[in-house]
């Protein structure tokens, strides 16, 4: 991309091609969808996380008081006045649906996102909000992280998580200008998606970084 040159939608299918070719490469499951309906397209992933909790029952509660630890936290239980006589273990499927889409409005990708159990029930944002890792919390709570809200999918015409596009021009400006600076290749897709991803459980494999710098 030329300093004078905004994102255009064009530029951003052709990041997205580049991005989506190391995916292939790497199988990291991303793909480029179009629709019948319009020429519009988008790049997605679906991602199935399994999610492992003990289930420890205590001797003197009903078989219905049980508590719910995720595995790590359970093996490590300090001894205590009572005895666990019972555990299990309990799975958890949560599909996960990631979507990027080209605005027309911000001239800027935005990403879709949502999340939903086995039995189909879709997650809340907050339940979503649980799965971020500590590490990436309190940078998160101070925008541009702030800006999620709900609404409908472009495209598809179902109801998405959407990281609102209004602040990723402010945010990615200065990421756009250090790789001029450095005479660094730059993929659009991979840096934005880097910043934005790890607030929706959406993280990166450092291949990708390497790939855009070389020009892969």
């Amino acid at each position: 991309m030329e300093e004078d040159d905004f994102f255009g939608e064009k530029t951003f299918q052709n990041h997205c091609a580049e991005f989506i070719k190391h995916s292939q490469h790497i199988g990291d499951g991303w793909e480029w969808r179009t629709s019948k309906d319009c020429s519009d397209g988008y790049m997605c992933k679906t991602h199935v996380q399994i999610k492992n909790e003990m289930v420890v029952s205590h001797p003197g509660t009903s078989a219905d008081v049980q508590t719910c630890l995720p595995m790590e936290e359970a093996l490590e239980l300090p001894p205590d006045d009572f005895e666990v006589t019972e555990t299990a273990a309990a799975t958890e499927v949560i599909k996960y649906e990631y979507h990027v889409l080209y605005s027309c409005s911000y001239q800027v990708p935005v990403l879709y996102f949502r999340a939903s159990v086995s039995d189909g029930r879709p997650l809340a944002l907050k339940d979503m909000w649980q799965g971020v890792p500590e590490c990436y919390k309190a940078r998160l709570e101070q925008g541009p992280w702030d800006t999620i809200t709900q609404q409908e999918h472009p495209i598809l015409g179902q109801p998405f998580f959407v990281l609102h596009p209004c602040k990723t021009n402010e945010f990615m400006t200065p990421v756009l200008k250090n790789s001029r600076k450095i005479n660094r290749n730059f993929n659009y897709i991979t840096s934005w998606l880097s910043l934005v991803g790890p607030v929706v459980g959406l993280n990166l494999p450092l291949s990708y970084a390497r790939a855009a710098s070389q020009g892969e």
